[in-house]
């Protein structure tokens, strides 16, 4: 069979440690090392020594992305989805692995998976971050107006947004231990202070102390802090997507 590269080199990766078996003018050489950043740098230095430019490693989780992240710049890494790399069934251990995902490497007959850049990959975590803050957001929110509902409390039913800066604010009084509608609509801010009486009605129920302890407080100020998280991540992703486009402008 054709050989497509001369040195080349196969790593079977784990949590704690990886494989990596290095072809050589058809001479193999297996070497283990740790999964620590160190560990990752004496690897490189003995790949780049043995003049190796070619890495496969298989996707196994996330462990694969530590080693990438070393071996990325200086070498050209593919990385390989595990069902193409398949190797015997019987005797299979770490080295015969490695050894296997070498030998496929040699002879090109690897399929590499894409990975975009990494610009685009950091762009993607802080995106997804986002949208796991909005989700638990709401997740929150859904959650708030339950309890409150089971005690009686109508809030939602006056106000468009009962998680806003007053509705907090009624929310943490509830909390406190406040049982009088009147005052606590006393706390409307701005336009909210034209429903004074709808919230006196709303905020007249019977809440408990378990439901008020164990929803308003903790909740409204969980809500407080994810608004604030989300917020920050929506504007780097948005320095990031502006300084993305500002490189394209200027190569263009």
């Amino acid at each position: 069979m054709e050989v497509l590269y001369v040195c080349c080199c196969g790593i079977d990766v784990h949590a704690k440690m990886l494989v990596a078996c290095l072809i050589k003018d058809g001479k193999k050489e297996t070497h283990t090392f740790s999964t620590m950043t160190d560990d990752l740098l004496r690897l490189l230095d003995w790949l780049t020594e043995e003049g190796c430019s070619q890495v496969a490693i298989e996707s196994t989780g996330v462990y694969w992305r530590p080693v990438f992240n070393i071996l990325e710049g200086s070498l050209d890494v593919m990385l390989v989805n595990a069902r193409d790399a398949k190797g015997f069934k019987a005797r299979k251990t770490d080295v015969i692995d490695a050894e296997w995902l070498a030998d496929l490497l040699r002879h090109g007959l690897l399929k590499p998976s894409f990975i975009p850049p990494l610009h685009i990959r950091e762009l993607r975590e802080l995106t997804r971050y986002r949208e796991s803050l909005v989700r638990e957001q709401t997740q929150l929110s859904n959650r708030i107006q339950k309890l409150i509902e089971s005690g009686n409390i109508k809030l939602s039913q006056v106000v468009s947004d009962a998680l806003g800066v007053s509705g907090k604010q009624m929310l943490r009084a509830l909390a406190a231990g406040q049982t009088d509608a009147e005052k606590m609509s006393e706390l409307a801010r701005r336009r909210m202070k034209r429903k004074k009486p709808e919230l006196k009605r709303a905020l007249t129920g019977r809440l408990t102390e378990a439901r008020a302890l164990g929803s308003c407080e903790s909740c409204s100020t969980s809500m407080s802090r994810w608004k604030r998280q989300s917020g920050e991540s929506r504007r780097r992703s948005a320095r990031r997507s502006s300084r993305r486009r500002t490189l394209l402008c200027r190569r263009r």
